[in-house]
Parts: C-alpha cells; sequence; structure tokens
C-alpha cells in the first residue's frame, strides 16, 4: 500500500493486519450507521492473506499466516435496490497481481454474496485509469459498462446474479473451504 498509484486508485492508505481489524470492529460499532440485520450486513470484507503453499502444502491455517495482501469488499448502499452490492477489490502487495488472485477473490466474494446474502445485483465504480480492474471486472467476471462519471473519472459496471453467473461463481469458488472469523 505505499504506491501512490494504488492508494489513488483504491482511496486507501497503508494498514497493518491488527490495524485492518480495528478498522473492522470500528465500522461494524459505528454509531451514524444502523444495526445490520443479521440476514443483511451493510458491508462485508474479506481479508486477502498470501499462500505460503510451499512452506506447508498441506497444513495451511489462515491464523498462522501474517501477510496481508490485500481486501474485498461489498457494501449493501442502494436504497432503491438494498440487494445490489457494490464490490471493491485491492490487492496491495508487488507480485500478487497478474497471478488471478483479484478475479479468484472477488468469485469467492460475489459467491458468499449471492448465495449467503441472497443479493441479486453487483455494480463496481472504478477509476477510468484503471485498466486491470476494469479489465477483471469486464473480461473475466462478464461485467457490463452502463455510466461514466465525468465528475470522479470513473466507470461503472455493473451483472445481474442470474444462473449463468451462479454457474460461473461455482466454478471459480468450488475448490475453496470456508473457514469462519475467530475472535479469540
Amino acid at each position: 500500500m505505499k504506491s501512490p498509484f494504488l492508494q489513488e486508485m483504491t482511496g486507501s492508505e497503508p494498514l497493518t493486519i491488527d490495524e485492518e481489524y480495528a478498522m473492522q470492529q470500528s465500522w461494524r460499532a459505528d454509531s451514524d450507521k444502523p444495526p445490520p440485520s443479521s440476514s443483511s450486513p451493510l458491508e462485508c470484507t474479506f481479508i486477502v492473506l498470501a499462500k505460503d503453499r510451499q512452506a506447508r502444502p498441506n497444513d495451511y491455517d489462515i491464523y498462522d499466516n501474517g501477510q496481508m495482501i490485500g481486501d474485498v469488499n461489498f457494501y449493501l448502499n442502494n436504497t432503491e435496490n438494498p440487494l445490489e452490492a457494490e464490490l471493491e477489490v485491492m490487492l496491495a502487495e508487488d507480485g500478487a497481481s497478474g497471478k488471478g488472485i483479484a478475479t479468484e477473490v472477488l468469485a469467492l466474494m460475489m459467491h458468499y454474496a449471492a448465495n449467503d446474502v441472497g443479493v441479486t445485483d453487483f455494480v463496481a465504480r472504478i477509476k477510468e485509469v484503471n485498466d486491470a480492474s476494469i479489465h477483471i471486472f469486464t473480461k473475466k467476471l462478464g461485467f457490463v459498462e452502463t455510466e461514466r462519471s465525468q465528475a470522479f473519472k470513473e466507470v461503472t459496471l455493473r451483472r445481474k446474479a442470474d444462473n449463468e453467473l451462479r454457474s460461473q461463481l461455482d466454478q471459480l469458488a468450488g475448490h475453496a473451504v470456508r473457514t469462519e472469523y475467530k475472535t479469540s
């Protein structure tokens, strides 16, 4: 997250994994937000950790690996369509780009959002100059451009959570094993 380009593209600043967890806690406790219902959270974040499969190919536990390389989020913030999830993905570590990681974590997040939360529509707003992210959403995940904002210099991409997408997400996320977050 020391890259000025990455910070501009994501509107982010560098955080340690402990700071990221603390920020997630503060978002959850924010008194300005209505409390999330148990069936429909207002936001959801998956923290992306590096896989060190060479060191431990058959014994991998995310809680033993502190190397955070990014995150993927969705927000239910459209009052006209409460089941529309706005997606964001960010990989901050050098060498993480171009390996399919962003596509994989987006597919996992979308799979969770569609199947566990009931999301029916996805939207992504991406800076116009962020060709890599636009490519992932349009070419890998089938999103289509629906608008451009000259003021914010960003493109809006959308995709319905239809049967075709659900099938694609099942294929992309089928290998995943769910591990719930531990608080202690």
